[in-house]
C-alpha cells in the first residue's frame, strides 16, 4: 500500500510520456505508485510503456477526455495523498514529494498541497518561473476564484477530499482543475503552498490548454456553475461580477496571444457588462492587464500592435459611439 499515488492520464503524448514518469522515478520520496491512464491513445504509448511495465500501473479506456481518466486513476489509486502530473509535463525538484508529504505531516488539517512552475518549450527549455505566492499569499476560495492560480501538475491532495468532492467533473473537457478546486475549498478544504518551483509545464502546440475557444467556454461554464450555488457566503456572493471581469480580460488576453483578434475584442465586449470602471478607465485597465499577463508568461506585449489591431479599433468606436 504505497502512501501516493501518482496519477499520469496520457493521450498521444509518447514523445514526452518517459520525461514524466522518470521524473517520478527520480524523486527521493519512494513510497509511491505511478498510475497511468492512457485515455485511448493512437500513437506508441504502449510500445514506450513496455520499458516500466513493472514500474507503473497502466489502465486503458476510450477516449474521454482527461477529466474521466484522472477520475479513473483515483478510482484505482491505493495512497491516501493523490498526486497528479501531465504526460507532458514534468517534475524538476526530486525532493517535491518528499517536502509536499512533510507539509501534510506538519499541517494535519491540511486537505491539498500545491506548488509552482516552470513554463518550458516544447525541448522543455526555461521561458520563465511561476510563483504565484508572490502575488496569491493564501490559497482560499476568493483567490482560487479571482486568480485561479491551480497547476495541476504540482498539487497533492488527499483522497477522502476527493471522494468528498466528487472527484473532476467528467463534463467539462478543460478547466476541471479549476472547477474542482473551486469545489474543494466551498467544502472547506484547507489549501497551502510549499514554495517552490517544482514542475516543467510545456508549452507548445500540442496542448490541450491550448484549445482557446473551448478553454474559455468551459472556464466560463464552472464560474457560471458556481455561481449557480444558493448557499454561498455573503462576500463571495459580493465579487461575483469582479471575478466575471478579471476572468473575461484574461480570456480576451489568451485571445489575443493565440492571434484570435476577433474573439479578444468579443470578450472584452463581454467583460465591460461587470466593469467597476468609467469607460476610459476600463480601457486602461484592459491594457494594464494584458501587460501584467504576458510578463507572468514570458511573452512581450507590444501596445502599439495591439492598438494597431482592427478588431482594436472597432471595438473602441463601439465603446466611445454609446
Amino acid at each position: 500500500m504505497a502512501r501516493v499515488s501518482v496519477i499520469i492520464p496520457t493521450y498521444n503524448c509518447d514523445r514526452f510520456l518517459p520525461e514524466a514518469i522518470d521524473s517520478v522515478l527520480m524523486q527521493t520520496y519512494q513510497d509511491y505508485e505511478i498510475i497511468v491512464i492512457d485515455d485511448g491513445s493512437t500513437d506508441e504509448t504502449r510500445q514506450v510503456l513496455e520499458s516500466y511495465q513493472n514500474k507503473i500501473r497502466y489502465f486503458y479506456q476510450q477516449n474521454q477526455g482527461s477529466a474521466v481518466a484522472r477520475n479513473l486513476g483515483i478510482k484505482q489509486a491505493k495512497g491516501e495523498l493523490i498526486a497528479f502530473l501531465d504526460a507532458d509535463d514534468f517534475w524538476i525538484v526530486p525532493e517535491k514529494l518528499a517536502e509536499q508529504v512533510n507539509c501534510f505531516e506538519q499541517q494535519p488539517s491540511l486537505g491539498s498541497v500545491h506548488t509552482g512552475w516552470q513554463i518550458v518549450d516544447a525541448g522543455g527549455d526555461k521561458i520563465i518561473d511561476v510563483e504565484p505566492w508572490r502575488e496569491i499569499p493564501d490559497l482560499n476560495l476568493e483567490s482560487w476564484l479571482m486568480y485561479k492560480p491551480v497547476k495541476t501538475s504540482g498539487m497533492i491532495i488527499r483522497q477522502n477530499w476527493l471522494q468528498q468532492a466528487g472527484g473532476f467533473d467528467g463534463e467539462l473537457r478543460q478547466s476541471h482543475d479549476v472547477d474542482l478546486v473551486l469545489r474543494l475549498a466551498l467544502i472547506g478544504c484547507e489549501a497551502a503552498w510549499w514554495r517552490r518551483v517544482a514542475v516543467g509545464y510545456r508549452r507548445y502546440g500540442g496542448n490541450t490548454t491550448r484549445n482557446t475557444q473551448t478553454q474559455a467556454e468551459c472556464l466560463l461554464n464552472v464560474l457560471n456553475k458556481f455561481f449557480a450555488h444558493g448557499d454561498l457566503p455573503e462576500p463571495i456572493q459580493k465579487i461575483e461580477s469582479q471575478v466575471h471581469y478579471h476572468t473575461l480580460v484574461w480570456i480576451a488576453w489568451y485571445q489575443y496571444e493565440q492571434g484570435f483578434y476577433d474573439e479578444m475584442a468579443r470578450f472584452l465586449n463581454r467583460s465591460l457588462e461587470y466593469s467597476p470602471y468609467y469607460k476610459m478607465e476600463t480601457i486602461s485597465d484592459w491594457v494594464e492587464q494584458f501587460k501584467k499577463f504576458s510578463i507572468q508568461n514570458g511573452l512581450n506585449f507590444d501596445i502599439c500592435l495591439l492598438m494597431d489591431l482592427p478588431d482594436w479599433q472597432q471595438l473602441m468606436f463601439r465603446i466611445m459611439e454609446n
